[in-house]
């Protein structure tokens, strides 16, 4: 396998071609989909009694496995790093030190320690994860790209927005390619940005202004229909953008004059017991956000937490507030979900864009790496206490059940119920496979 040096300030042409060839040769023939449906129709169903909703969890800038869940103690100094390892409530089990709080409920979720790519820049890296199709062309490291719509997209867009929830959340902020791309402004994430943490917090556009009264609301409503008169060409071919106009003002309507949203967003609501379980602060807060989203039915969260691009000081930063922000958030909602028999009905993930170099360069860091990295299930069905897949003794290359982001993104897709291999239509009626090859990962499936 090929070997990435890059870091942020790109990479080699040649690392382009690569990349180009790769997509450029990786369609399907008609022998090939019918292959991938087969063994899509082959792996287990989720139970459909109860729709599944997902949280997935963004670590952006592509959090170090070494440093997390694959911790390497008998590999060289240069290698392993300065952090120890720790038990896990899963026996043989044992992660890094910086993660104390997941460590102890081990025996809830499973890590995929062998999911391996070629994009070693984060423009590519995110898109690949976030949408399971590589970019077409070669990005920029710091790109915000979108080539193909997003997890999240495609579950509002199959799912739809019901008793004025949005179908698709981000909090606090989009992540570079969590966008719709062919399916609409209307499949677009509604954010929820600010701090739960905060006192007095309050969801921008799900109440309002507080120097507008309810009845001004309304009369302002009223005004705007008699006042707008302007004609709009609904045939999508068109693309009007006062259509795109009128759905995102109808659906912030909806939110206001929704009681569940309004419910929802009120984080003061939880009692002190839960809220000091994911943690008194953003991060942790966020995920508690998140939890009462899938809980009033919106089918897909996304929690976005920047910042793990550490190309340097990273022992300092896994052993300080960052690390424990994410730790002690992420075992928090694992818990709470499980307390409230909620996890079953809920797929958890927790991933970046890839893993980080195995050995620690000058500035006590780590570059890009997307030879190795781990990803975090649980919910849904998703066995508990496991382990999947592993990388070779140093921690370079998946070594065993390696896994493509397509096979990652054939298996989210399954997990909720929508078919990985079906044809989406653009406004112009060109069709595009929803994910291009791939196979579940059958060990996520009990």
């Amino acid at each position: 396998m090929s070997r990435f040096t890059h870091n942020c300030a790109g990479h080699m042409r040649r690392d382009f071609l690569k990349l180009g060839l790769t997509a450029a040769g990786g369609g399907l023939g008609f022998t090939d989909l019918l292959r991938a449906r087969a063994m899509a129709a082959q792996a287990p169903q989720p139970s459909l009694s109860r729709p599944v909703n997902c949280i997935l969890v963004w670590l952006d800038g592509g959090p170090s496995h070494y440093e997390m869940f694959d911790p390497k103690p008998n590999a060289p100094s240069e290698i392993r790093g300065e952090l120890g390892t720790i038990r896990t409530s899963v026996p043989g089990v044992h992660f890094s030190e910086s993660v104390p709080y997941l460590a102890k409920v081990a025996d809830k979720f499973t890590v995929l320690r062998s999911v391996t790519h070629k994009d070693p820049n984060h423009g590519g890296g995110n898109h690949y994860m976030m949408t399971g199709a590589p970019t077409p062309v070669p990005v920029g490291c710091g790109a915000f790209v979108t080539f193909h719509p997003s997890f999240g997209s495609v579950v509002s867009y199959k799912r739809g927005v019901k008793n004025g929830l949005p179908a698709y959340m981000t909090l606090p902020s989009m992540t570079r390619s969590g966008g719709p791309n062919f399916l609409g402004a209307e499949h677009a994430p509604f954010v929820a940005g600010g701090d739960p943490n905060s006192k007095g917090f309050k969801v921008r556009d799900v109440v309002l202004p507080t120097d507008i009264s309810d009845a001004r609301g309304l009369s302002r409503r009223e005004l705007r229909h008699s006042l707008d008169r302007m004609q709009r060409i609904n045939n999508a071919l068109a693309e009007d953008p006062a259509v795109s106009f009128d759905t995102f003002y109808g659906k912030a309507v909806d939110l206001i004059s929704s009681k569940p949203a309004q419910e929802a967003f009120d984080i003061s609501l939880e009692d002190d017991k839960t809220r000091d379980l994911y943690g008194r602060n953003d991060v942790g807060q966020r995920m508690l956000l998140a939890r009462r989203m899938v809980e009033v039915g919106v089918p897909f969260v996304t929690v976005n937490y920047g910042g793990w691009d550490h190309h340097r000081d990273l022992f300092k930063t896994c052993k300080g507030e960052f690390m424990q922000k994410f730790d002690q958030g992420m075992a928090g909602l694992i818990t709470d979900l499980d307390r409230r028999g909620l996890l079953e009905s809920t797929l958890v993930v927790a991933l970046g864009e890839f893993g980080r170099t195995p050995k620690i360069n000058k500035d006590s860091g780590r570059d890009h790496w997307p030879g190795a990295m781990n990803i975090l299930f649980a919910g849904a069905g998703v066995p508990r206490g496991g382990i999947i897949g592993a990388t070779d003794p140093k921690g370079y290359y998946a070594s065993e059940n390696i896994y493509s982001p397509e096979d990652f993104a054939v298996t989210l897709y399954q997990k909720l119920g929508i078919d990985p291999h079906q044809i989406l239509h653009t406004s112009s009626g060109r069709p595009v496979q929803l994910i291009n090859g791939g196979r579940p990962i059958r060990e996520l499936f009990a």
